[in-house]
């Protein structure tokens, strides 16, 4: 009964969605008030019985009711209770249901926080995020129907795929569906403005929160995919630049473009049109990435197989989505006149080129991902698009963004003077070539690109605590009176420092682990000892071990460093029964500078085992800086400036201006500067 209800709920969410998206659009052009009224309902309704939909397939999940078909499909009553829930999502049908469940929460989120917004610009905005629950509301319940009986109901499911059976997986999809998703509101935003033809800083302002709490989640997302990735497939990496992987990432790279341009339409009123595309752009490679993982047009670890019928489901919706939204884009635009203008030596002109580099890298990825795809269906013809080119065309690419990460937040708007400058950064440039001498002294591999990858780094690093030095100076010259000002700056401030600081972090991660790595790979019978790193591994061998729902074969090999046992180690190989299916659990000993990484493979016909010892110098610094950026997408978020609808508290305007069009001593920074 419960899982009828559920169904009933998703149509009855359906109907809800189609008044959504068609009766506030025409109360904002009649200017209707009990029509817009009726949007604002509407969302908080569908997001009510989507919840309630979401709410019976997990009932089913949890209490084992073999008698819906997902269940069987995707469950085992011996699983844990963590992957029973996490097995909602961890299949297309629930996915999807997810998905919706998370466009509706946005929805209602807009009707219910949006109060101060325009009543036509709301009522628009609202029944676009309709518009986009009514095709995939309709997609689930026409092709995916996630209450599907299965009669006679069989003694027990066939469990989840065992990939899907980790911590990581669990909590990966709903942070990046969080992310995939929230980029809708932008999206709707764009599209709202366009009917109304009207973009300026006070769109923006409603524009960044909803961007930026969908870039947080994103982050979290792709690092948790990422973490998953590196522990659970036990292959010793993090990225791979799976197709899946750019499917996730370039809604990401065009979010973060997106966040920095619409600082510009604040501010300066400048690059109206381009942010619009920025947000349409973001949405569609988000609605890629579904189609991408969803169609069948690859295989992935990452990917649902689904027959292509769905894809071509989606692949309409994408088209009009996208081609409509461009159609209203090439349409609308031309009206929407330049703001302000500014020097190119300026904070517009680093947030411009900003913008460019992100964009330039954004496509760079969708031409290796898509080419491929394209030249298999165009000719027949397999190509492989790998890590060397992106590697190659991606990170030369990043160098430039990363040399103004540093410098932009530091440029007075309008104008900013180059020698001042870089008198401020004076310090930031002796602490970048001392650590690009210290890298090339103590390198052994590679030392030219590990001095120039960790100098980016600290350059960063030394930027960002460059600038909060500049910002807490106070006429008073004393301690006490900059440590005042320092704390009391506002929370947006704090969060793009910490945000920029947690790139860096992650930069100089990335560089030295791939350039420092090092492994070794061999047949190994207990008692037998190798050398990394400077410590010494034994293995000792293997013994068996019983977990809830798979058979683990489980080895112990030792750490040593010098005649001291410093660690022992544990990987497992799992088999699953129910799926056939074995699995590898990586052993790692994290520190704060190095990882020691170990897996164990087959035995051979010898009795011995294959063991893969890897040790991946800063690979913590790449979780570590990724969390440090979330909390500075957080910490924005909280600052009141920055929330949809909050007005802007008038402060006492302080005459004059430093060297390069900085804030003068004891001047409060406007949010975001």
């Amino acid at each position: 009964m419960i899982v009828e209800f559920g169904h009933f709920a998703l149509i009855l969410a359906l109907v809800v969605a189609i008044g959504q998206s068609v009766l506030p659009m025409v109360g904002a052009a009649r200017r209707d008030v009990r029509l817009a009224a009726f949007g604002r309902q509407a969302a908080h309704a569908q997001f009510a019985l989507l919840g309630l939909s979401f709410a019976a397939l997990t009932y089913a999940f949890v209490t084992s009711d073999f008698s819906v078909a997902l269940v069987v499909s995707n469950s085992h009553s011996l699983k844990p209770m963590l992957y029973k829930i996490s097995g909602v999502w961890g299949n297309h049908e629930g996915s999807m249901l997810l998905w919706v469940l998370i466009l509706a929460a946005f929805g209602s989120a807009v009707a219910a926080f949006g109060r101060n917004l325009p009543e036509s610009l709301k009522s628009r905005v609202i029944g676009v995020q309709g518009m986009i629950g009514v095709g995939f509301l309709l997609f689930i319940v026409l092709t995916s129907n996630p209450f599907e009986r299965m009669l006679p109901a069989p003694l027990d499911g066939r469990d989840l795929n065992p990939l899907l059976q980790d911590p990581g997986l669990a909590f990966h999809p709903p942070f990046l569906y969080l992310g995939y998703v929230g980029l809708s509101v932008a999206f709707s935003f764009a599209v709202a403005a366009l009917i109304e033809g009207k973009v300026d800083a006070a769109w923006a302002r409603w524009v960044r929160p909803w961007t930026l709490a969908a870039w947080s989640s994103l982050t979290l997302g792709i690092a948790l995919g990422s973490w998953w990735a590196y522990y659970e497939l036990g292959w010793g990496g993090w990225w791979f630049w799976d197709p899946v992987e750019n499917a996730s990432f370039m809604p990401w790279l065009a979010a973060t473009a997106l966040l920095h341009s619409a600082i510009v339409v604040e501010k300066r009123d400048a690059l109206k049109s381009w942010t619009v595309l920025l947000a349409i752009i973001a949405f569609s490679l988000s609605l890629m990435g579904t189609f991408i993982v969803r169609s069948g047009v690859l295989t992935s670890v990452h990917a649902f197989a689904v027959d292509p019928e769905r894809g071509v489901f989606i692949l309409i919706l994408l088209g009009i989505a996208v081609g409509g939204s461009l159609a209203l884009y090439a349409w609308r635009a031309p009206d929407l006149q330049p703001g302000g203008l500014f020097r190119p030596i300026s904070r517009e002109g680093g947030l411009l080129i900003n913008n460019l580099f992100l964009a330039v890298a954004c496509a760079t990825v969708l031409l290796g991902t898509l080419y491929p795809l394209i030249a298999e269906a165009v000719a027949d013809e397999k190509i492989s698009v790998g890590p060397p080119f992106f590697n190659a065309t991606f990170i030369p690419l990043m160098i430039p963004l990363i040399i103004l990460m540093a410098a932009g937040p530091m440029m007075g708007w309008k104008r900013a003077g180059i020698s001042g400058l870089l008198h401020r950064l004076r310090a930031a440039l002796v602490a970048t070539a001392a650590a690009a001498l210290v890298v090339l002294f103590v390198a052994e591999t590679d030392a030219i690109a590990a001095a120039l990858g960790v100098a980016a780094g600290v350059w960063v690093l030394a930027g960002v605590t460059t600038d909060l030095v500049h910002r807490c100076r106070s006429r008073e010259g004393t301690l006490g009176a900059g440590l005042n000002r320092l704390f009391n700056l506002p929370r947006s401030v704090w969060g793009t420092a910490l945000g920029h600081a947690g790139v860096a972090i992650v930069v100089m991660g990335i560089t030295v682990d791939s350039l420092m790595s090092t492994d070794i790979i061999a047949a190994a019978e207990p008692g037998d000892r190798f050398e990394l790193a400077g410590r010494t591994l034994v293995y000792e061998g293997v013994e068996p071990k019983m977990g809830p729902n798979y058979m683990s074969e489980r080895g112990v090999i030792s750490v040593y460093k010098g005649d001291e046992k410093i660690a022992e180690l544990d990987p497992e190989r799992r088999f699953y029964p129910v799926q056939g299916m074995t699995t590898t659990e990586a052993a790692i000993r994290s520190t704060v500078f190095e990882d020691l990484y170990v897996v164990i493979g087959e035995q051979d016909e010898q009795g011995r085992r294959t063991v893969r010892l890897h040790h991946n110098p800063l690979v913590p610094w790449l979780w570590f800086g990724t969390i440090i950026m979330v909390l500075g997408g957080v910490l924005s978020l909280s600052d009141r400036r920055l929330r949809v609808g909050a007005p802007i508290r008038s402060k006492k305007a302080t005459t004059g201006k430093t060297e390069g069009g900085a804030p003068p001593a004891g001047a409060q920074p406007e949010a975001g500067d």
